[in-house]
């Protein structure tokens, strides 16, 4: 009979034995990987947590216990353990499970995650609350090696350890973010006994001492190692000095163990921290061979809508296409991300050009800044970036890179609505947080051929230049020898009368249908900032409806920009603009989000017609 079934809530995982718990993985295990190959979503992260989501629910008592998921990959077994079992096949489908953990979805999801590294600080502050109101739960904060390697993390432990803060946090320890991780601290976790330092003392020094003239030699030397050993890596000797109770590294996979261990943890006040070693993708062949490629699974297409010609070039495979290109004629190229090597389009020039690829680790701060650096020593970096990831480095982009007028290229993947990932993942806000800082260039191509030209164009720009593209498949259209963009100029696609449509980017798209339909001046505006003024007046001047367009809030977008340049050049003229809504928009496909918005051709040729009319009547 099966265990699983009868597991609506946390509190019926403790009515079980230690033999039926172990059943109860199993089945976990066997029902997520069944479930998600044939749904789609995140995959082996899950996988890799399966034991350790038992014991946390076993041992602790959900949702006066707050369990906070860093990133919330790995949330798929806990939102099936919490009353949402039946409906884990419709995760990030319209109108079904969210991709991540949201409170606003179960009083289970302590915390909205979906970006990396906040788990600690988020738990800490559920510590201190419990503290002031003399409330007896507990906090836990799960974290992976990868988002360990963020800064964020670290200001987290270094407060919570000087506060002596009541609270658990569980280190997920599978040497994996996405991506393989990289760095000296993911190193430091996973690879204690063969650290460097060790490494040198035992062999170039081995010798050297035995030659010493003092009768101690070699047991000073043996002390000197186990000291080293204990700071830099063993015993958890760095998180004992930010002043956590230190425990493991303790096998995740192992929950008799692991339930026994969290039951003491329980037990003990103060700031601690439990090392765990697990697999990304345990239980699933392939994806413990290959977790980078099982990091997240497509769910199959229907027999009848199987695609019978080859899909058109996604905009990342132009910009892989592009930069190794570029790469290949001037070695002053660089390229700079913050852990997105497979999602950026970077896996080829890092084969191709690896001493001038930088993954930084899950550290955007890091990743703008390490970039300004490099342009101010005359490289040329080229940052690729996702447009919400970007966000977490805004002051970084303002002070050192566009205060100093650094010559930087930001290649913006992700940009505008993405989809299944939801609100935590849109990109939604770069057009407006880019727009109001001085010295920065923003283009937006409306195809795979502008959108090659114009990183082309971007590399010679004095500047920081963003060139901002979406997620997906391009137009289908093929990448030329030549392009005439000229710096500042907008493209005038199509010339009608009464109405002119300014559209930015792949929205010109979207706008094309209305644009025939009602015989309307269409507009690629191609440039964001500057924006073209001297056509955009003299299109205002011939028109008495001016329309705007973009894959961006509408709130301090390009609508807005062009309302303000109008207003000041004292033309006042009927204007609507359409764009992303001043809200938080649910995932779904990308086609259905855009729909949402208003931003599908039917919709907006509908509401264009409606505006028009109103206007005209």
């Amino acid at each position: 009979m099966s265990l699983l079934t009868q597991i609506q809530t946390p509190q019926d995982l403790k009515r079980l034995s230690p033999q039926e718990l172990q059943q109860l993985v199993n089945e976990l295990r066997q029902f997520l990987i069944n479930s998600v190959l044939e749904s789609g979503g995140h995959f082996a992260s899950g996988l890799g947590v399966i034991e350790l989501t038992v014991a946390l629910h076993y041992v602790f008592d959900a949702p006066e216990d707050s369990i906070v998921w860093d990133v919330g990959h790995q949330a798929y077994p806990h939102k099936i353990l919490t009353e949402r079992r039946d409906q884990l096949k419709s995760i990030r489908q319209k109108d079904g499970l969210k991709p991540f953990p949201c409170p606003k979805e179960s009083k289970y999801d302590a915390f909205t995650v979906g970006h990396s590294s906040t788990s600690v600080s988020a738990a800490l502050g559920m510590s201190i609350a419990n503290e002031l109101l003399h409330a007896h739960h507990h906090a836990v904060a799960v974290i992976g090696d990868g988002a360990l390697t963020a800064g964020m993390a670290f200001e987290a432990l270094n407060h919570a350890g000087a506060i002596k803060a009541d609270m658990l946090v569980i280190l997920n320890d599978n040497n994996m973010s996405i991506s393989p991780n990289v760095g000296a601290l993911s190193n430091m976790v996973t690879k204690t006994l063969s650290n460097p330092i060790m490494q040198s003392l035992r062999s170039e020094g081995k010798r050297f001492i035995q030659s010493l003239p003092l009768p101690h030699a070699v047991e000073l030397a043996k002390r000197t190692e186990e000291q080293i050993k204990n700071m830099v890596a063993g015993d958890g000797g760095l998180f004992e000095s930010l002043d956590f109770q230190y425990f493991g590294p303790v096998d995740g996979h192992d929950l008799l163990s692991l339930i026994k261990i969290l039951q003491n943890l329980k037990q003990k006040r103060g700031p601690k921290l439990l090392h765990l070693i697990t697999q990304k993708g345990k239980g699933y062949s392939q994806a413990e061979s290959a977790p980078v490629k099982f990091h997240a699974v497509s769910a199959p297409k229907p027999v009848d809508k199987v695609e019978t010609k080859p899909a058109a070039k996604t905009y990342t495979q132009i910009f892989s296409q592009w930069i190794c290109d570029v790469a290949e004629k001037d070695h002053k190229i660089v390229a700079v991300t913050p852990a997105m090597r497979e999602g950026s389009g970077l896996v080829e020039f890092d084969q191709r050009f690896p001493k001038r690829f930088f993954d930084v680790a899950i550290a955007e701060q890091h990743a703008v800044t390490i970039a300004a650096g490099m342009a101010m020593k005359g490289l040329k970096p080229v940052v690729a970036i996702y447009s919400t990831f970007l966000q977490r480095a805004y002051d970084q982009l303002i002070h050192d890179v566009a205060l100093q007028d650094l010559p930087i290229v930001f290649a913006i993947d992700r940009a505008g609505v993405v989809g299944p990932d939801g609100p935590t993942h849109i990109g939604a806000f770069d057009l407006a947080y880019l727009r109001i800082v001085p010295n920065i260039v923003i283009m937006a191509p409306s195809d795979e051929n502008e959108q090659y030209h114009m990183l082309n164009l971007a590399l010679t720009v004095p500047h920081p230049t963003a060139v901002r593209y979406p997620r997906g498949s391009g137009e289908g259209m093929e990448v030329t020898e030549t392009l005439d963009i000229q710096f500042g100029k907008a493209n005038i696609i199509r010339k009608g009368v009464d109405t002119v449509i300014f559209a930015v980017g792949t929205m010109l798209h979207v706008a094309e249908k209305a644009a025939n339909a009602l015989n309307a001046t269409l507009v690629d505006l191609r440039f964001v900032k500057p924006l073209d003024a001297e056509l955009i007046i003299a299109e205002a001047k011939k028109h008495s409806i001016i329309i705007t367009i973009e894959d961006g809030v509408v709130t301090g977008g390009v609508g807005t920009a062009i309302q303000e340049l109008l207003a000041q050049n004292y033309i006042f003229k009927p204007i609507k603009t359409f764009g992303l809504p001043d809200t938080f928009l649910e995932h779904g496909e990308r086609h259905e989000v855009l729909a949402m918005a208003g931003l599908e051709e039917n919709q907006f040729l509908k509401d264009v017609t409606e505006f028009k009319a109103k206007i005209l009547d």
